[in-house]
């Protein structure tokens, strides 16, 4: 394993945004050192500690209260955000969603990512759906609780291309209609290089990014009409606005567009953090707050080493935003392509990372959802000349990994305005801490599932893993015994409901002609998935996984449940896993069999296959 990198080691250089030059094979425009530390394997190591000590944790500067976490749902259509927030975004209890940039832009044809990231003008013509999809996408997002964000690209227009995907033509420079050639800086006409993040802040906000046609923002005329176009939006309803490549753009520039919005909508800047550069996110926190990119970094660091560290995370690892101005988040469309972040290709310690991220209070936390690539550069799926399909989570395409994350979404809200207390680490890479007495989480980045009591800051009672199956049950001195599984986490709060732990009953009452069968199965599952039997009998679902019988965790590995099926017949079935993306994994043929018998009860004891 290669040495750990202590808190306060610098980290690497960002790399900035990949926004496409018209003569460039590569979209990044700095590479980072990607080499990922290895992870730490092998069965945890215990260190006791007094039950009740109180926490070390660094205090550290919250968001606003009540709020819920932000959902980034990135290059889905309108169709499908609208969908997402009525059947997940909303009961899970997000409270924002943050969309795509809704304008029209240059059209590749839907081969790459990046084309929505060089506006063409003004209008609901995206690759995304057209301006009613747009209207009903948010209607149906405030319906169920969730605010809704859009990217704002209000530095540039286009780079190169000639047609959008609303059929309009154009030319850099020149879009008729909305801008010519005298709103752009093009006298003279210059172009960021690397070398300028640390030597010039002034070419870094008035050169062109990658070649892309630089808007002046500094003229009367370029900033009404970049009000207008987020004015229209906000009339249509949208709540926020994530301004794309702020860092690009003079800080009394952004505030005199900001000056001439109507409403109040939420402003949250991309200022990447780059050490010893002339632009630095504390030049923009007075503006709107700002989003941390050394959060993700540090999230990589820890859970590629040893997470006992985080003990004191919070402003002194070198973080650049405070944390009531910040928006943190482990990975987007960035960097989970330049290799500074991880991904969710680091399956485990991605989604521990978020789980972090959403306990933990710092900023407000946005968790991402793309789509699935091999190409760093391919768009998203798409048909008929690039518009995008509507997001299936069930055929490998898309991430929809803030599914996974739904019950944390619950639990940043339930704990919002606590602080960390309860702190426990076994000097590895399991730490567990309580927010204050609203909820607990534990978190086993090792190799080796770990059991013991924790103190949890709780009132007596039994709660849901809200992070993944089975409860969590508190003494009335605050303390639970709890196994941890490898490579995974349990969280609880209160008012998160609780998972009643089933209790054995010798002698089940029963109608006539019924057998009470007790389904037992040595099932190892992964985090978030749950196991449930399928049969030929209606009581068993009449195999359709939908209406299949869960079994409960509560005695992992086994998984148990008992069902009543009807006497002196044969009956078929199979285990499952329900997964956290919603798909299905059955167990190897053939099926199971046995006959129950003509009184009594009957108890199938089994392993998965």
């Amino acid at each position: 394993m290669e040495s750990y990198k202590s808190p306060a080691s610098s980290s690497p250089a960002p790399a900035h945004p990949t926004r496409r030059p018209p003569t460039r094979s590569s979209p990044a425009r700095r590479s980072l050192a990607a080499a990922a530390l290895s992870v730490l394997a092998g069965a945890a190591v215990l260190v006791p500690v007094a039950l009740g000590a109180a926490s070390t944790a660094a205090a550290q500067a919250a968001p606003p209260a009540g709020t819920g976490p932000i959902v980034k749902l990135w290059s889905w259509n309108w169709n499908s955000v609208a969908r997402e927030c009525t059947d997940v975004l909303g009961p899970a209890g997000y409270g924002a969603v943050q969309v795509s940039p809704p304008h029209d832009s240059m059209s590749k044809g839907g081969s790459v990512w990046w084309d929505i990231y060089q506006p063409a003008r003004y209008t609901l013509t995206s690759k995304f759906g057209d301006e009613n999809a747009f209207k009903n996408m948010i209607k149906a997002c405030h319906d169920a609780g969730v605010k809704v964000h859009t990217d704002a690209v209000i530095n540039h227009m286009t780079g190169q291309g000639s047609t959008s995907y609303g059929g309009y033509g154009f030319g850099k420079y020149h879009y008729p209609g909305t801008y010519s050639s005298w709103d752009f800086r093009t006298s003279p006409a210059c172009v960021i290089d690397d070398a300028d993040y640390k030597n010039d802040g002034w070419r870094v906000q008035n050169c062109e990014l990658s070649g892309l046609a630089d808007l002046d923002t500094g003229s009367e005329y370029v900033r009404n009409q970049i009000a207008g176009w987020l004015n229209k939006l906000t009339s249509l309803g949208v709540d926020g606005f994530r301004v794309d490549a702020a860092k690009h753009i003079h800080p009394d520039d952004l505030a005199a567009v900001k000056a001439k919005l109507t409403g109040s909508p939420y402003l949250h800047l991309e200022v990447i953090h780059g050490e010893g550069e002339k632009v630095q996110p504390s030049q923009y926190t007075g503006i709107a707050d700002v989003h941390e990119f050394v959060f993700g970094r540090k999230m990589k660091e820890q859970f590629t080493g040893q997470i006992h560290w985080l003990e004191t995370f919070g402003q002194s690892w070198g973080l650049s935003v405070p944390g009531d101005r910040a928006v943190t988040f482990v990975d987007n469309h960035d960097t989970e392509r330049n290799g500074s972040t991880l991904n969710y290709k680091y399956g485990d310690a991605y989604r521990l990372a978020n789980v972090f991220m959403l306990a933990w209070p710092y900023g407000t936390p946005r968790v991402y959802s793309g789509f699935t690539w091999n190409d760093k550069e391919a768009g998203p799926p798409s048909a008929n000349g690039g518009f995008v399909t509507d997001t299936d989570c069930g055929n490998g395409r898309w991430t929809c990994f803030h599914r996974q994350m739904a019950g944390m979404a619950g639990f940043h809200r339930a704990v919002a305005g606590t602080p960390v207390a309860d702190w426990y680490d076994n000097g590895d890479n399991v730490i567990a801490f309580s927010r204050g007495n609203k909820g607990w989480t534990a978190i086993n980045n090792g190799g080796g599932s770990v059991t013991r009591t924790f103190t949890t800051g709780l009132p007596a009672g039994t709660y849901a893993n809200v992070a993944g199956s089975g409860s969590v049950t508190v003494g009335a001195n605050g303390t639970a015994s709890v196994t941890v599984p490898a490579r995974s986490a349990v969280a609880v709060h209160v008012g998160g409901g609780a998972t009643p732990t089933p209790t054995a009953s010798p002698s089940p009452t029963v109608s006539p002609g019924r057998i009470a069968t007790s389904f037992n199965a040595g099932v190892t599952t992964s985090w978030g998935q749950n196991v449930f039997v399928v049969g030929d009998a209606a009581e068993l679902g009449s195999w359709n996984p939908a209406n299949a019988v869960a079994l409960s965790s509560a005695d992992y590995p086994v998984w148990k449940a008992t069902v009543n099926l009807p006497a002196g017949k044969t009956i078929f079935y199979k285990y499952i896993k329900k997964n956290p993306d919603g798909s299905v994994t059955w167990e190897s043929d053939p099926d199971r069999s046995f006959t129950t018998p003509s009184s009594g009860t009957a108890t199938r004891n089994d392993t998965w296959r």
